[in-house]
């Protein structure tokens, strides 16, 4: 007979203080065994079983006592007292072991174990370590890192490892699985944590690269591409130009080759002092002996314009913007507006950058001039979009909106203030991060005469500050300064946004005259003296940006700015945590951000505090849904406009339907700007999407409601005329990213976007968001910089990734006839005329019936085969009305739209000529089982890569590609540009005939093929009347 079972442990308990010794150890025994039924019983008596545990004689008591107190804190929720004690009760008492970890039956166990990582990676990181650790703590972390690499968990001891900084455990893991998906594993968590951080952690963060470095380079074939991002992180110049001497001088072709790939990845991913530093190191290095045209083209690719030029080919040759959509947009705003004219302006220029394509300018001039004031300067700007990275071009097209360098009056140009402020905002976009000394002379010559002009000073600021992003260039940081400190709202403003970018990502850099924190502390000086709000938001945007990427580093501004009592500047602070930390989803950040969005009295703070965690989450779009599902539900209407474009910004180009189903209803939101926003954000989600997501139908459904609506809101349709463009942006060829392709952060997007943000308090910003445009295509060069045919396969049913349906014009419908009214009398007399009819008719049936007979009689024997073609009519009638079978494949050009999702579809053949340098062999899954009863399927991949081995190359990313060729030997057909640069135009009537001819660049490609066949009529003359 069993005993009974324990009602209550007070008897237990009061065993705890007999002075029998045998009693007290029993005692403790059996309440260590019901001490999770009776807890908050034993809770009572703490302190006994704490003088037990400190006095006790016995060992065995001392540590029954610590099992239990451990377990009562934890059932207390006191973690760390729980795990104190249960390091004192020791791991064989209190079960924690290899077996217990694996199975973690105990969830007293695996609560201690938790807070036992969290303890020490907190102590790892500390910023004074103890000189002694724990070793009961320091045994628990070993096991645990023991019983990882022993099942080969590798990732979650490199995981545990990067957080508590132990450097040893990652040498273990690599050099036990001698897997290099490892170090690529370690580097995305390093460049995820951003390029800042404390002294420790920069310390940190360059032993890990280092390490990195050297494993990389002991590979069986040394991964140059990770070996450079790792340069690229530690900001180390001077390794990379070394990097690309060495390979440039080496005797193997395809080494040389790496180099040109490693070049253009440095020309998309590094900041133009890092770029300039390395071009100087190569040009004053002379201990190796590359030869002299690859070091030519290496230096050409750097500068970013053989980039730049290949895919503007790209979005030229195949823009596939809808012209039928904005004439859509545009007939059913009333243009006379200034808002809805802006907005028709963003969407023209949204879905056309980079394709240098004015044919809906040209077609809709008597719109274009409708534009007055700022309308014009946002007009004008809109070219700069969409001849964006005609770097060549540029300058002939925008002469004639451009204003005289030489300061003569505002519109002697013969254009109005306002086009010739948004001209030199454009050039500053078409070059962006790209500046060349003519822009940078002109733009600044501008700056300095136009003082009586703050619009054109405004545009003129704008287009240094984008042209030269993160370039630290003092020069025109002090000529910005300049316009800064006349205090003209207008002006003022244009130059605060510009000092933040010209020293974007500084940090506390010194001055020219070793004064440290020159540029912060200027700006948030004039920021606090300034009485102009418009001044004050351009330097709080401009401070944010000159903490980019800093982290830690950026505490000390983040605490100043948000303490502030001027809300501008809070909002400035909240600003700096998102682009401080931006891409890197620190917790910290993300805690504060959300204090500030719910604590804030600001409704424009707050809603920039929900807006900024799109910012930092965008490396993980699948947890921003849940992050702000209950904010898109908030009663602030201004906290559900920045949760519409949290998701918008996180998840752009994912097409993910979380963040969608969150969007939609707030499509039909009471509040317009959050209409507004959840438009915007649709639009960038579902970005080079088509017909195949339902959502994607759906979501332009609403947007063509909401503008044909006349009881719409302006501000509705405002976003969603935008949305129209953004959807098709760039022709339909581009997407928004905010990383580039080697998975860094993409600065330039990053900062085009959070200006982008600003369009809610100054329309012309909205272009900003250009510079986060990223063309998607396969663009092979090979090592002369020419793009050679060639075809790669996309192993994936072609509607998955195909442009969208084209809009179809309105049919026109045919009017019914209406039937004519018929008099009774009328309807009588018909009858009785059929009647008689119907009489004649029957006597001749009785001759005609003999003839009837005999001609039947010989029709029988010629209706034999009769059936058998009917049922074949039946047959090809069926066949064509059904569709044919969507083939599970399709054939790329080179230069064709590859979007990321269709990335891992690409396949390069093992017979083809040209193969990428960074290209990988892979092997065709096995056939399943499912595949014997499709054959076809079973060799589908071996047909199209040609492989008998059932071999073919795959590539990490799309972009431009260096190849290599497999057959040098033969001759090699190559595509003709259509973007060949035009000569720079001598005058400005030279410049003017440039862009009535067509787009500029066109004309001098030598193509006989253009003479072929009849002489088309010359186009009307075309220019942008700004004038009237």
């Amino acid at each position: 007979m069993s005993p009974p079972a324990l009602t209550s442990s007070l008897g237990l308990l009061s065993l705890l203080d007999e002075p029998t010794p045998t009693l007290v150890t029993h005692a403790l025994t059996t309440l260590s065994t019901v001490v999770d039924l009776f807890w908050f019983e034993i809770s009572n008596s703490l302190s006994r079983l704490e003088i037990i545990y400190e006095s006790s004689p016995s060992e065995k008591d001392r540590r029954l006592a610590a099992t239990i107190l451990s377990r009562v804190h934890w059932h207390l929720g006191n973690q760390t007292e729980a795990l104190e004690f249960a390091l004192g009760a020791g791991e064989e008492i209190w079960g924690f072991g290899k077996a217990k970890f694996q199975s973690g039956g105990d969830e007293w166990v695996e609560a201690v174990v938790a807070t036992c990582i969290d303890q020490y990676i907190s102590i790892r990181n500390a910023k004074e370590p103890p000189k002694e650790e724990d070793t009961r703590l320091l045994n628990i972390i070993e096991t645990i890192f023991q019983t990882c690499l022993d099942d080969g968990e590798y990732k979650q001891a490199i995981g545990l490892a990067l957080d508590s900084k132990r450097l040893d455990v990652l040498q273990k893991a690599f050099k036990l699985s001698k897997d290099s998906s490892l170090l690529e594993y370690v580097l995305d968590a390093i460049a995820m944590g951003g390029e800042g951080g404390g002294k420790r952690e920069a310390e940190w963060r360059e032993q890990v690269l280092n390490l990195l470095i050297s494993l990389f380079s002991t590979l069986a074939t040394p991964d140059y591409f990770s070996i450079t991002r790792c340069f690229v992180l530690l900001s180390a110049s001077g390794s990379s130009s070394q990097l690309l001497l060495k390979l440039l001088s080496s005797p193997t072709p395809s080494d040389v080759l790496m180099a040109y790939q490693i070049a253009f990845d440095l020309s998309s991913t590094g900041s133009q002092d890092f770029i300039a530093d390395i071009r100087t190191s190569l040009t004053s290095e002379s201990s190796y002996s590359a030869d002299p045209e690859d070091m030519e083209r290496v230096m050409k690719i750097l500068t970013g314009e053989v980039s730049t030029r290949f895919q503007l080919e790209f979005l030229v040759r195949n823009n596939k913007a809808d012209l039928l959509i904005l004439k859509n947009i545009k007939e059913s705003l009333e243009l006379r507006n200034s808002v809805y004219h802006s907005a028709m302006s963003f969407a023209n220029a949204f879905a056309h950058s980079g394709t240098t394509s004015d044919q809906f300018l040209r077609e809709n001039l008597d719109w274009l001039a409708r534009a007055s004031n700022w309308s014009k300067f946002t007009a004008t700007t809109a070219l700069g979009v969409i001849h964006r990275g005609n770097l060549q071009g540029a300058m002939s097209v925008l002469r004639p909106y451009l204003p005289s360098a030489d300061g003569s009056a505002p519109g002697g140009s013969g254009g109005s203030e306002y086009s010739e402020g948004g001209a030199c905002f454009a050039l500053g976009l078409v070059h962006a991060n790209h500046p060349e000394a003519e822009v940078t002379g002109f733009l600044l010559r501008v700056l300095r005469s136009f003082g009586a002009s703050p619009t054109i000073q405004h545009g003129a600021a704008l287009g240094l500050g984008v042209a030269h992003l993160s370039s630290g260039s003092w020069e025109v940081y002090e000529d910005l300064k300049v316009v800064l400190f006349s205090d003209d709202a207008v002006a003022g403003e244009a130059a605060g946004y510009a000092m933040g970018l010209v020293m974007l990502g500084k940090g506390g850099v010194k001055g020219e005259d070793g004064e440290e924190g020159k540029v912060v502390n200027e700006m948030l000086g004039y920021a606090r003296e300034t009485q102009h709000e418009k001044i004050i938001r351009g330097l709080a945007m401009g401070l944010a940006m000159v903490w980019y990427g800093k982290r830690e580093e950026a505490e000390g501004m983040i605490e100043t700015l948000l303490g502030e009592k001027d809300p501008i500047l809070r909002y400035g602070g909240v600003w700096t945590v998102a682009l401080a930390y931006a891409g890197t989803g620190d917790n910290g950040a993300i805690k504060r951000l959300l204090h500030v969005a719910v604590s804030d009295v600001n409704d424009d703070v707050r809603r920039a505090a929900v807006t900024s965690l799109g910012f930092l989450l965008f490396r993980n779009p699948s947890q921003v849904p849940r992050v702000v599902q209950l904010l898109s539900e908030s009663y602030n209407p201004h906290v559900r406009y920045g949760a519409s474009l949290a998701l918008g910004i996180a998840c752009a180009g994912t097409g993910l339907e979380d963040a969608i189903s969150l969007l939609l209803p707030m499509t039909k939101d009471p509040v317009d700007y959050v209409r507004q926003g959840a438009c915007i954000a649709l639009s960038m989600i579902l970005i080079q999407r088509n017909e195949t997501l339902p959502s994607y139908v759906t979501a332009r459904a609403t947007f063509t409601k909401i503008i044909k609506d006349k009881h719409e809101d302006p501000m509705a349709k405002f976003g969603a005329a935008i949305s129209q463009g953004l959807i098709d942006a760039g022709g339909r060829n581009v997407t928004i990213s905010l990383q580039s392709k080697t998975g860094s952060l993409n600065m330039q997007a990053v900062v085009g976007m959070a200006m982008f943000c600003q369009f809610w308090y100054w329309f012309p910003l909205g272009h900003m968001i250009s510079l986060a445009f990223s063309p998607t295509a396969i663009i092979g060069v090979d090592r002369h910089l020419k793009v050679p045919k060639f075809e790669v396969t996309s192993n994936i049913k072609p509607s998955a990734f195909a442009y969208p349906v084209p809009t179809k014009p309105p049919t026109k419908e045919a009017v019914e006839k209406v039937a004519t009214a018929v008099l009774s009398t009328t309807a009588k007399a018909q009858a009785r005329a059929k009647a008689k009819e119907k009489e004649k008719e029957k006597d001749s049936m009785d001759t005609d019936e003999k003839e009837m007979k005999i001609s039947t009689e010989k029709d029988d024997a010629m209706k034999v085969d009769e059936p058998e073609s009917n049922e074949k009519d039946k047959e090809s009638e069926e066949t064509k009305g059904k569709k044919a079978a969507e083939p599970s494949y399709e054939s790329l050009q080179n230069l064709s739209r590859v979007t990321p999702g269709q990335v891992p579809h690409i396949r390069f053949s093992i017979s083809s000529r040209f193969v990428p340098v960074q290209a990988s062999l892979s092997n065709i899954r096995p056939a399943s089982s499912s595949d014997s009863l499709h054959p076809e399927k079973s060799t589908l991949l071996q047909k199209r890569s040609g492989a008998a081995d059932a071999q073919y190359y795959t590539v990490r990313s799309a972009g431009i590609l260096v190849v290599r060729d497999e057959k040098p030997d033969e001759p090699i057909e190559f595509i003709d540009f259509q973007t060949a640069a035009a000569p720079p135009a001598a005058n400005q009537d030279q410049a003017m005939d440039g862009v009535q001819g067509g787009p500029p660049g066109r004309d001098d490609v030598d193509d006989t093929r253009h003479l072929q066949g009849d002489i088309a009529e010359m186009p009307e003359p075309f220019e942008y009347d700004f004038g009237n």
